[in-house]
């Protein structure tokens, strides 16, 4: 039986938002408290797309800035980047031969970000996902909370274990790992579009909140983002159609951790501008606290790479040890 432990991995693409707090950051504070925690800033899956190298540098601070401001100790869990242990892309080359091409070709999320033009995809995007299992399977994690978006990479993270340990004949060596699905988390959409998810990449900063807002932009967005001009109905059923309207809806669900329905109850038959006042309230409340501690913790960029320097080492000594056993397992050495 292995010891529970949880990796999870977010890549440094900075201005994490409103979306990546509800979505992961808020549900890794809460599993902080109840198993060992792994939490890694993935930079090398950020250079499957181009990436400004300064900015790079730039982003995996902020990141960890995010993380910490947002209520992730570093004492208590292992923070670090992923460019920074070697092991994580001498795993993925062995499940790049352990995986098949057929898995890859079945990966949505490859054809996604594709697009049609698939043969000038970069090689590292199609096995991305080799990669991702080799960051979890790397420390032998046994749960990982995901989204909706990364069930299909996880599920390729098991099919790689299993035929591992079966090829290998080492039964369990790498656990089966369990997704944690937070219960009762919405997706976060733009502000602008309701039926687009919440994102950097999208034009308008009026799309978003960024997790380093200040209290007046907040309240100034909140006040902007699109609804429709029928009132807050009684009924969920009757939100159906109404993707605007659900989305703010379900932010303030999420952000109270309050059911819709009671939302509802209190809301039902009122206008949009009544509830976007309590909605700026609760985001202001969570979020601009977070947004000052960013702040400060960014002018002490020393403060921030010493935590990153201190995460790679007690990440380094757990993967130094497994990637020895695989090695060993599949006859490879390093005669040094």
């Amino acid at each position: 039986m292995h010891e529970k432990r949880v990796f999870s991995g977010v890549q440094p693409t900075g201005n994490l938002h409103l979306g990546n707090y509800l979505g992961a950051i808020k549900n890794f504070v809460s599993l902080q408290n109840k198993f060992e925690c792994i939490y890694c800033i993935v930079d090398l899956h950020a250079i499957t797309n181009r990436q400004d190298p300064k900015e790079l540098k730039s982003n995996i601070l902020e990141t960890l800035a995010s993380f910490i401001a947002s209520g992730l100790d570093p004492q208590k869990n292992i923070i670090f980047n992923q460019a920074s242990v070697s092991a994580h892309s001498e795993l993925a080359w062995i499940f790049n031969c352990v995986a098949r091409i057929g898995w890859m070709n079945r990966m949505t999320q490859f054809k996604e970000k594709a697009g049609e033009n698939k043969e000038n995809a970069s090689v590292g995007l199609l096995v991305y996902p080799n990669l991702m299992a080799a960051d979890i399977l790397l420390y032998k994690a046994t749960h990982v909370p995901v989204g909706a978006d990364q069930k299909q990479h996880l599920e390729l993270t098991r099919d790689i274990a299993k035929k591992f340990n079966n090829d290998f004949k080492i039964k369990d060596f790498f656990p089966i790992v369990e997704p944690l699905i937070p219960q009762g988390i919405s997706r976060v959409m733009s502000l602008r579009d309701g039926k687009k998810k919440m994102s950097k990449s999208e034009d308008s900063d009026f799309s978003r909140i960024n997790l380093k807002d200040s209290k007046d932009l907040i309240d100034q967005k909140i006040k902007k983002a699109r609804t429709d001009s029928e009132p807050i109905p009684f009924d969920l059923k009757d939100l159906e159609n109404r993707h605007e309207a659900l989305n703010l809806i379900s932010i303030y669900a999420d952000i109270n951790n309050i059911e819709i329905p009671k939302i509802l109850k209190e809301f039902g038959g009122k206008n949009f501008s009544t509830f976007k006042s309590k909605l700026s309230e609760s985001v202001v409340e969570k979020i601009a606290p977070i947004s000052k501690e960013i702040n400060k913790l960014l002018e002490d960029k020393n403060y921030l790479v010493s935590i990153l320097e201190n995460g790679s080492k007690r990440a380094d000594l757990i993967a130094k040890k497994n990637i020895k056993e695989i090695y060993d397992i599949i006859g490879l050495k390093k005669f040094t």
